[in-house]
């Protein structure tokens, strides 16, 4: 699927992309992508980031509550900023125009045959205002760095797997610490208290569950 307002640019990306085999889905503004992905989801999106209804980097997060296609943004925009917060966005690559067509399609090329071959792993979480990143082990509260220790981020990647559901303080410890729970639940206790001073002020909450464990949830 290409998010693209500059006719040419999506003429030509066109063409690259159905010479090379691949069924290709556009749309020149967002209300348009929206309905697109009503009606099906790609495996790739390649969108641009200054769209006339809107922001690409704010419509990934908004489709992310339904759709997991990779995206890649390929925008004019080249400062080092900008391209960061299309990674922090969810945006699993950046290419900025002018570009070279034929690395264009290798990378689509590339990222579909990951795909396919069910290698591509999940790099990152997101929810609402919140970003985990599953290779560095941290997590982004709107754009800043939470600076969880391994066990804080451990917990909070379960509890956003597992949003809304309730669980028992012997799950997240043997989850987390990697050994069955003997005893004293404080390390659970501790760790669920760092985390909520760490989430304190946004909307995500962790409420306590007496005799049956925590819940992670968004008020």
């Amino acid at each position: 699927m290409l998010v693209e307002d500059n006719r040419d640019i999506l003429d030509a990306n066109i063409q690259t992309l159905t010479r090379d085999g691949f069924t290709v889905v556009t749309a020149t503004s967002l209300k348009e992508a929206r309905a697109r992905l009503r009606a099906s989801v790609p495996d790739v999106i390649v969108m641009d980031v200054l769209l006339p209804d809107g922001n690409g980097r704010e419509f990934l997060r908004e489709i992310r509550e339904y759709c997991h296609a990779p995206v890649l943004f390929l925008t004019a925009e080249c400062r080092s900023e900008e391209r960061i917060k299309g990674l922090m966005a969810g945006g699993i690559d950046y290419i900025t125009k002018p570009y070279d067509i034929n690395e264009f399609r290798i990378r689509i090329k590339n990222f579909l045959s990951l795909i396919r071959s069910a290698k591509l792993p999940v790099s990152s979480l997101i929810v609402g205002s919140l970003k985990l990143d599953m290779v560095a082990q941290q997590a982004f509260l709107c754009y800043g760095d939470m600076c969880l220790s391994p066990k804080e981020f451990a917990l909070l990647h379960l509890f956003v797997k597992n949003e809304d559901r309730v669980l028992s303080t012997d799950y997240l410890y043997e989850k987390a610490w990697g050994q069955v729970m003997f005893g004293d639940d404080y390390p659970v206790k501790k760790t669920v208290s760092r985390l909520r001073s760490k989430l304190d002020e946004s909307e995500f909450l962790i409420s306590t569950h007496r005799g049956a464990g925590y819940c992670f949830y968004r008020a």
